[in-house]
């Protein structure tokens, strides 16, 4: 299995792209069918998986070793920052600070804040980051989060240093 993975990095950019596809449609079905409220963290690390994923995807429609080493590189950084950003969201909750300061009610943001501050302020989030609303195995979403992202950059990393087939 291991030859088949990278032996062809063309495959394993469009895999791990399918997969952050994948995990952010799982996250707009939690958010909009189950109604959980993804926290600023949450909404950091939806970002990461986008970014991930466009920049396997370009890789992975180029047919040139350097394209694919620039958007593994430049996917690697963006499965690191998701990874920091689930390790504190997951930190946080293991250990609540004494007060939440995570994000705020989104009509009390409309109604509070001019509608030019509010709308970003919306894209931040408003769920509580210490809050573990769901669980798969023991772990929550952040714990999950980074177990893929840590996979992600994993896989990347091997693919940016392998050595081109002759």
């Amino acid at each position: 299995m291991i030859d088949w993975y990278f032996g062809a990095p063309r495959r394993a950019l469009a895999l791990i792209c399918a997969a952050c596809i994948a995990m952010l449609a799982f996250g707009m079905y939690l958010q909009h069918v189950v109604g959980l409220e993804p926290c600023p963290m949450c909404i950091v690390q939806r970002y990461a998986l986008v970014l991930v994923a466009v920049f396997a995807a370009l890789a992975a429609a180029s047919r040139r070793r350097a394209l694919q080493v620039t958007g593994a590189l430049l996917g690697l950084l963006m499965a690191v920052g998701g990874a920091y950003t689930a390790a504190r969201q997951s930190w946080l909750q293991w250990h609540p600070p004494e007060v939440v300061s995570c994000g705020r009610d989104i009509y009390g943001m409309i109604e509070t804040f001019p509608l030019q501050r509010a709308i970003p302020m919306i894209f931040r989030g408003s769920g509580d980051c210490t809050k573990v609303d769901w669980t798969f195995l023991g772990l929550s979403i952040a714990n999950w989060s980074f177990i893929c992202f840590a996979v992600f950059a994993v896989l990347l990393l091997v693919l940016v240093f392998r050595r081109p087939s002759s």
